[in-house]
């Protein structure tokens, strides 16, 4: 173990080990845990935690536990309680294979949410009474202040609502970190105030975490370092995406409806996202700035170019060469980039104030521009909204991207009608897939179809797209969204069949 870092006296008389601090932890709980996308989660307590719940239900006791977090976490947390069925509700976001068959065999109920609401929601008592904070940071301070770790998340609004509050004092993370928060809370209605960002680098807050320290109930030091997540290098598809947003955004600039360093970047996670930002490090822009939920590889090649002047999230989600990177110049990037309550980084007034260029990843779109991004086959949930909802409908330009197939080719990505709607056609503005970008920017219904036909769908299954649409055109039913409702979801039924679409 290294050097404790907790410096306040009082706190230090809490310390103990994981599987004491667990034993505060009652059947029934909702706890609150840091954590978004991979970073910044607790990663000791909750395994002693699965490890009291698993010996309880041996001995034929119910014990399973309420789990709301930032998003999602890692199998130290989700997966180590997803594997002994200890989860009776899971909020807001996730991806954990463990945690998701759980969900999907109708073991843990999962409340699907805008990571932007959920604060406010928890404040106002919709998901229940939170009992437990089980907060991971980087430092406790001699005034009792935390130091945050690689994600904030929710955890201004856990530390405030919960009851018990557990720590981990994480050793194996970078110090420096110290310095790169900016925790602004907003007051709830009717006394909300306008937050003050007016540009993606400013700071409106302070760089620490504060808690009631009679509501800590356990210390416990770690020395854990992140999981790294795992990109792989971009395929072909991913670079013609990436291709045909570039293209896009130059030819907005030529028009003068975007000014020459665009406008602050929102992207999503993934290797489509990675490709389209290792473009923009190619390209011609300058002063790039990015107002983002997740900081990951692609976002930091580009601070590292120069390319990107600022960049605020409220996690940072890197690679194993990337995180050696960040940890190795974390003095220089600390500078660069600000990490905030999820709140805050995903607010639909801050998104709508900055004109944010949103790219975000999907399931499927249907003809209309319909989007499902979170169900496969209309029923089976994937990993969640996440906040793609926060941003599309308050971004500048909102686009989503997917390959144009799934399953070998057996799946279209580009279907009559989607199987589960997240973001409707009033929402989406662009869609890309390798084949092409279909801008739906304002057109009627029929006139987005086959734009999107012609641009996105695979060429293989343009002819029944276009059948499908000539024939709901030329029905006797009403001819401003024309939809054959008979076999609207028959690609779907040929689907769950194991048939090709």
């Amino acid at each position: 173990m290294s050097e404790s870092r907790i410096h306040n006296a009082a706190l230090r008389g809490k310390i103990m080990s994981a599987d004491e601090a667990a034993a505060f932890i009652n059947p029934g709980d909702n706890i609150g845990v840091s954590g978004f996308t991979g970073s910044g989660h607790p990663k000791e307590v909750p395994q002693a935690l699965a490890r009291r719940i698993e010996a309880a239900t041996a001995r034929g006791e119910t014990f399973r536990v309420g789990l709301w977090t930032g998003a999602s976490t890692a199998p130290e947390l989700d997966g180590a309680l997803s594997k002994v069925n200890g989860v009776s509700l899971r909020l807001p976001y996730q991806s954990d294979p463990d945690c998701r068959n759980r969900i999907n065999a109708g073991e843990a109920f999962y409340t699907d949410v805008h990571l932007s609401h959920v604060a406010q929601n928890a404040a106002w008592g919709h998901y229940g009474k939170l009992d437990v904070a089980l907060i991971e940071v980087v430092a406790i301070l001699e005034d009792g202040r935390l130091v945050p770790s690689t994600s904030i998340g929710n955890n201004p609004t856990w530390l405030q609502l919960a009851d018990r509050v557990i720590l981990e004092v994480n050793t194996g993370l970078n110090a420096q970190l110290e310095g790169m928060h900016d925790i602004y809370e907003v007051a709830l209605p009717p006394n909300r105030q306008p937050i003050p960002i007016v540009r993606a680098d400013d700071r409106i807050g302070t760089p620490y975490l504060t808690v009631d320290p009679k509501k800590i109930v356990a210390v416990v030091e770690t020395n854990t370092p992140d999981r790294d997540t795992k990109f792989s290098a971009p395929d072909e598809n991913s670079r013609l995406i990436a291709g045909h947003i570039l293209d896009f955004l130059a030819h907005e600039v030529k028009l003068g409806r975007i000014p020459a360093n665009l406008l602050p970047l929102q992207s999503g996670v993934g290797n489509v996202a990675n490709a389209v930002m290792a473009g923009l490090n190619d390209g011609p822009y300058e002063n790039l700035t990015a107002y983002t939920e997740v900081l990951q590889d692609g976002m930091l090649d580009m601070i590292r170019s120069g390319k990107l002047v600022s960049a605020s999230a409220t996690a940072i989600s890197l690679s194993k060469e990337a995180l050696t990177d960040f940890n190795a110049n974390l003095s220089e990037y600390r500078k660069r980039i600000i990490l905030r309550p999820q709140e805050i980084s995903n607010h639909p007034e801050v998104a709508r104030r900055l004109g944010v260029i949103s790219m975000n990843g999907m399931l499927e779109a249907d003809i209309y521009g319909n989007v499902n991004s979170t169900h496969v086959l209309g029923s089976r949930m994937m990993n969640g909204l996440g906040g793609s909802g926060d941003f599309a409908r308050n971004a500048y330009l909102s686009i989503f991207m997917t390959p144009s197939l799934a399953k070998n080719g057996a799946l279209s990505c580009i279907v009559p009608m989607v199987s589960h709607v997240d973001h409707t056609e009033h929402d989406v503005q662009v869609l890309v897939t390798e084949h092409g970008l279909a801008d739906l920017r304002g057109l009627a219904p029929t006139q987005r179809a086959k734009r999107v036909i012609e641009k996105c769908a695979d060429p293989k299954f343009r002819p029944a797209l276009h059948d499908y649409l000539a024939r709901a055109t030329s029905a006797a039913n009403g001819k401003q969204t024309p939809h054959l409702l008979g076999e609207a979801f028959d690609w779907h039924l040929r689907a769950l069949r194991g048939e090709s679409m």
